[in-house]
């Protein structure tokens, strides 16, 4: 059993014990309990962290270290003009949906209604599979380490 207790910022120079691929929504968990082929490894956070591709965890005394990764997951990508898209951003915002936001497009977690809802305001939208990092939101910092 391992137990991971501390967050460190991403550090690709760092040698890791093991990397663990979690969805968007496994990386907001503070308590977890995962299996793998060789352990049982749990997470015990601070509540309110989320964690991010390449964040780094690791046991108390430090004899371990796992690197996290973001799990490719079903995902909807939406693309759209910037205005078109700005548009779609803030109506999803108004629905408090997780959403990545870049310049080109927006992904969320697949939702037939809201698929329509971005169809029906101009977006284009397909599925696709893709690691997913939802934005924290304006106040997301305040729980981080």
């Amino acid at each position: 059993m391992i137990a991971l207790t501390q967050r460190q910022p991403p550090n690709a120079a760092i040698a890791v014990s093991l990397t663990l691929a979690l969805t968007a929504e496994e990386r907001t968990r503070s308590r977890y309990r995962i299996e793998t082929q060789d352990d049982i490894i749990f997470l015990r956070l601070p509540r309110g962290t989320v964690l991010h591709d390449g964040d780094l965890l690791q046991a108390e005394d430090a004899s371990v270290i796992v690197r996290v990764t973001a799990k490719p997951e079903p995902v909807l990508v939406v693309t759209a003009p910037s205005v078109v898209l700005l548009k779609a951003a803030y109506h999803l915002g108004n629905r408090h949906v997780p959403v990545e936001v870049t310049q080109d497009y927006l992904r969320l977690s697949p939702d037939p209604v809201l698929r329509a809802m971005l169809e029906q305001l101009g977006t284009q939208v397909h599925e696709a599979i893709l690691p997913f990092q939802p934005e924290r939101g304006a106040y997301g910092h305040h729980h981080e380490q």
